[in-house]
């Protein structure tokens, strides 16, 4: 079991009935179509899920954080991923392995990508998704390099650009005729991330 995986029953039962609510959801989105979103109801995701309506509350405030919420833990999870990688591990290819661990592990679903890239309703929600990468990542970062508070700045700023790349490279898969692996357009991201660094450095 790793670090991501919840220990006790309790726990996994919840994280359970959060990620069938998420899928059902962006199922019943993905049903109505283009412009379907007002669509879907709470009582219609909460029947999908298997849940009560209050249950689904208990999660989730709007049809939008549910239905991003598989981008939401998987941006949780990023700083995690990075500590886990081998300690003699470069550090730019440390954090490329990270990122197509969580994002690209496995290949993301593309008709939900694109909605919630093209839902104007659902892009503010994702990129609240994806920020919430960043504080995580910049400390999983200064405790792999064991750099002290005068490099705060450039940690934080480089999980930033990282956050920013997984976005930019889901926008270019999705964008692309016959695409290759998303794991290999995401691979092209983060190196013009981590190359805009001192490669010395890294």
């Amino acid at each position: 079991m790793d670090d991501d995986e919840p220990r006790d029953v309790r726990t996994r039962n919840k994280r359970a009935v959060r990620e069938a609510i998420s899928a059902a959801a962006l199922r019943l989105a993905l049903e109505q179509g283009p412009g379907g979103l007002k669509l879907v109801r709470v009582s219609d995701i909460a029947s999908a899920a298997g849940v009560a309506p209050r249950t689904y509350n208990n999660y989730f405030a709007s049809r939008e954080e549910a239905i991003c919420a598989f981008q939401a833990d998987q941006a949780r999870r990023l700083g995690r991923a990075l500590r886990s990688r081998p300690s003699d591990e470069p550090l730019a290819e440390a954090i490329i392995a990270a990122a197509i661990e969580v994002f690209a592990t496995p290949e993301p679903d593309r008709a939900g990508l694109a909605m919630i890239m093209s839902t104007p309703e659902l892009q503010g929600e994702a990129l609240k998704a994806f920020t919430m990468a960043e504080e995580p990542l910049a400390a999983a970062i200064a405790e792999r390099t064991g750099s002290g508070p005068q490099d705060t700045l450039r940690w934080q700023v480089m999980a930033a650009a990282v956050a920013a790349a997984v976005r930019i490279a889901g926008r270019h898969w999705l964008s692309t005729t016959s695409p290759p692996p998303f794991a290999a357009v995401l691979r092209d991201a983060l190196g013009y991330v981590v190359s805009a660094q001192a490669s010395g450095d890294l």
